[in-house]
Parts: structure tokens; sequence; C-alpha cells
């Protein structure tokens, strides 16, 4: 049974891909420092999944510690590294933060896999390192451009600090390229958890709606789009994370066609913000008010993926279809609420 070190295993993505990992017979180690999630998200892993990873409390740029973690916990077999800061707007007013925290991770974590042999990794990135693309949709062929976030810009020095990295040692890594992941576990047990004000749309679309926030707030109306507002690719972060498996697979099995490759993970199809709010509305039930604000620094106009490259050679199809995915997120939301109530 092969065993999987998933950094920032705690968070969004990370909680739901481990579970897709548990199930699919791997055994995990789970490492988080709690900074945007929290451990009680180990406890509707296991409601889910009838069984546990192995939990480890620790920051990822302490190198000491995560080698501690390298070396007493066995054969690590392969890499899923998510821990990152990740928010766009907050990455413009805290640039610093996010250059130490998302690129001193890699590096550790490229360093010890280096040391302990271990090489196979997967890496979260991000559609973000596309820029505003001039041609859509995105494909893995289009130009890497400047970032218009510093947080974008971490995703693109990273890519290539894996690169590099393979460049001189035995590591293979696949990364992938996310687009706008939303939605909750079908059980409502696992879900997105923010911190304070939410920096994503749908959790800000559900906590208007469960009452905690007076109204939502659309950051622009006058993009250069169908209705002025952004466009993006919402991809359900179930499908997300079993797209983590298939790439996982992929490696495991010797298939990669060299040693790092890239995949973008969407849908395909593009979204307006105010097209989202409409779309909650109808699947839910719960009209959205909300109100047209300023632009938000960092943000991309519009963007969606070509993910043909992802269905054919990792045979893998974000196919579920939107209405579904709004209303998982509203059933956690829900949870949330009988458990605060």
């Amino acid at each position: 049974m092969s065993t999987i070190l998933v950094t920032g295993g705690a968070g969004y993505i990370g909680s739901h891909t481990v579970v897709e990992l548990l199930n699919a017979g791997y055994q995990v180690i789970s490492i988080d420092d709690y900074s945007n999630s929290t451990p009680a998200v180990y406890d509707g892993i296991e409601k889910i999944c009838q069984k546990k990873p192995l939990i480890k409390e620790i920051d990822c740029t302490d190198k000491l510690l995560m080698s501690k973690c390298f070396q007493s916990n066995g054969k690590i077999d392969a890499v899923i590294h998510f821990a990152a800061s990740k928010f766009v707007g907050e990455s413009v007013e805290q640039p610093l933060r996010y250059y130490r925290n998302n690129i001193d991770s890699l590096l550790t974590v490229l360093e010890l896999m280096e040391e302990f042999g271990v090489g196979k990794l997967v890496f979260s990135s991000s559609c973000t390192v596309y820029g505003q693309a001039k041609s859509l949709p995105v494909t893995e062929e289009s130009p890497i451009v400047p970032a218009t976030s510093p947080y974008g810009n971490t995703k693109q020095i990273c890519e290539e600090m894996i690169r590099d990295a393979i460049a001189v040692t035995p590591l293979n890594a696949i990364s992938l390229r996310y687009f706008n992941p939303i939605g909750a576990h079908p059980s409502a047990l696992i879900g997105e958890l923010p911190q304070g004000v939410p920096q994503n749309i749908l959790p800000f679309i559900t906590q208007t709606a469960i009452g905690k926030r007076k109204q939502l707030q659309v950051f622009g109306n006058d993009y250069n789009t169908p209705d002025g507002s952004c466009i993006r690719d919402y991809i359900y972060v179930v499908d997300l994370a079993k797209a983590h498996v298939a790439a996982l697979s992929r490696m495991m099995a010797n298939e990669q066609k060299r040693g790092y490759e890239v995949f973008n993970l969407g849908t395909g199809r593009g979204l307006s913000v105010l097209e989202l709010v409409r779309a909650f509305g109808e699947a839910t039930g719960v009209p959205i008010p909300f109100e047209i604000i300023g632009r938000r620094a960092g943000d991309i106009e519009q963007i969606w993926a070509d993910p043909s490259k992802a269905n054919r050679e990792l045979g893998w199809c974000a196919d579920t279809p939107i209405h579904k995915v709004l209303q998982s997120a509203w059933s956690w939301e829900q949870r949330l609420n009988e458990r605060c109530g």
C-alpha cells in the first residue's frame, strides 16, 4: 500500500483529496499548520471514509520538523503539495507574506524529497499562471505572461522551481493548474471553511443566503464581458480532488510521457459572477441580494479552460452539473449553521 504525504491536507482542496486518496486505498500522512483550516475537518473525513490519515501539525516552511516527518514515517512514495497562501486580493495587500510562505514551503518539500529519495510530486498550481490570456479557452500551451497578482507569480515561480529541480534530480512531477474550485462534499461533512470575510465568491454567496452577510459584494460590472462581471471556470471540488488521484495513478504506473507534465483542470465552460449568483438562486430557491462595488486589484477579467488534455491523458472529466455543485455548497452552509446554532 503506497504512502502519500499531503501538505495542506486539512485545507479545502486538500481535505477533499485526502478523502479520495483514502477511498482509493492509499495510506495518507496529512500535514497542516491550520493557518487557514481547522483540525476538526478530520472528523468529517473519518465519518466519510471510516478512517483518518496520519495527522501532523507542521508549518511546511519549518525544515527541521518537516525533516523529522519524512524520517519517522517510513517510506513515502509520493507528495501532493497544497500548502500555500491562496487569495489573490490578499496577496496584493501582503505580497511578501505570500512569497515567503508559498516559495519557502515548496523549497523545503523539494529539498527533503531529494534527501529522502521521494521521486513523485503532484503540485497544486493555478490558472493564474496564465495571467490575462489573450486567447480563450486556455490550453497548456498558452503563453505564461506576467502574473496580475503576487499569488499568481508565486505559482509561476514554483512551477519554474520544480522544472529546474527535475533537470538535475530523479524527481518526476505533475502540476495541476486549477481554475475556480467550488462546492462541498455531497455528505456535507467537509467543505470550504473561510476564516473571517470570505475571499472566494461561493462562501460569500452561501453566507449571504443563510443570513450571515447582508448582501453579496460583486467586484466590478464594467469588464468587457456580456454582463460586465468577471468570467471564471467553476469546477466542483470533488471532481478536482479526483484529478489528483488520477495524476498520482499516472505517476505510479510510470505512464508519464516526460518528467514534468502540466494539466489544466476545469470544465471548459465560462460562467460570469452574475450568472453564478442567478444559478445559485435557481438551484436552491434562495435569491441572493447583491451590490456592485469597485474592481478588486489582481483580478483577471475572464478565463476558462480547455481541459481536453486532462480528459484524454488522465481519463478524467469535471462533469458534475452546476446546480448539484451549488446545492452541495448550500447543504454545507446549512450544516455549519446547525452546528453553530
